[in-house]
């Protein structure tokens, strides 16, 4: 029997960078599309201000009309305290992620708060999360490099991971956020962090472009990665991140390299083609 691959959809990172504002039912479709081609982890959104992220202003609606089903793990991203207490509020979630930018430069830029400042941070929203019963997600962005020119070094990197598991942290997803990872890159760390760190799930959160992902994943499949994340059409991508989107990894794409190899991912091929097309919709009308 064929080992199982989890594949989370990422709506949230998908719209955010489009300038144009998609109508919450547009939005809405999109995501019952994704349940319905059988994906069983989605990121509906962000509670963010805004003024920082118009796009996600509409995602408490959003989530109110798509939640409910008891076989789906409902994400959305927070990025402050007051962010945990309106996706609390909201209700019908079950897992909020948090970025939390390995280089100083991005998380400035994502949050307007230092590396240094983000840590008791972090610790009072787990606590939060923790009385909610809900799970918590620390997306560990700019995991493999950055493009402001601050070094990357493995063993700080590995120090920082710890730092979370001490913090509470028991899920990481190791983003590689303007596409800067090697294979090999990825085949250490994932290895090294997961035979270090047995407490923690680690996921990959890949971006890059049109035929340069492929590698990575399949490096992070062989160190023992079994959580991946997607957008259909490989739309979308971090607008903070630098001046040009990297697009997110192709849903269609890695469910056919994942079934290719063997896994089960329980996507079906028909129902994600439409919903690939969907994307593209939503590309071409809302850029």
């Amino acid at each position: 029997m064929p080992e199982s691959v989890v594949i989370v959809e990422t709506p949230r990172d998908a719209f955010q960078g489009l300038p144009r504002q998609i109508p919450t039912e547009e939005k809405v479709r999109y995501v019952r599309a994704v349940l319905d081609a059988g994906f069983r982890h989605v990121d509906c959104g962000s509670f963010v201000h805004p003024k920082i992220v118009p796009q996600m202003a509409d995602t408490r609606a959003v989530v109110e009309a798509v939640r409910g089903r008891k076989d789906v793990e409902y994400i959305a991203l927070v990025a402050n305290e007051q962010g945990v207490d309106r996706a609390i509020e909201c209700g019908g979630l079950d897992t909020l992620g948090f970025p939390f930018s390995f280089s100083n430069e991005f998380q400035m830029r994502n949050t307007n708060k230092t590396v240094a400042e983000t840590w008791p941070v972090v610790e009072r929203m787990i606590a939060r999360t923790e009385d909610a019963d809900l799970s918590f997600l620390a997306y560990v962005s700019m995991a493999f490099g950055n493009p402001y020119g601050e070094p990357w070094e493995k063993e700080r990197l590995i120090d920082f991971l710890k730092a979370l598991r001490r913090s509470g942290v028991r899920h990481v997803a190791l983003s590689d956020t303007t596409a800067a990872a090697s294979p090999e890159q990825v085949k250490h760390l994932f290895q090294r962090a997961k035979a270090e760190l047995p407490e923690i799930e680690f996921s990959a959160h890949f971006h890059g472009r049109p035929g340069d992902w492929h590698q990575n994943i399949l490096a992070a499949l062989e160190a023992g990665c079994r959580r991946f994340d997607g957008a259909s059409g490989g739309m979308g991508g971090c607008p903070f991140a630098q001046d040009k989107l990297v697009a997110n990894v192709p849903t269609e794409g890695l469910v056919e390299l994942l079934e290719d190899h063997g896994y089960d991912t329980g996507i079906d091929a028909d129902k994600m083609s439409a919903c690939a097309k969907l994307a593209q919709e939503f590309q071409a009308k809302y850029s």
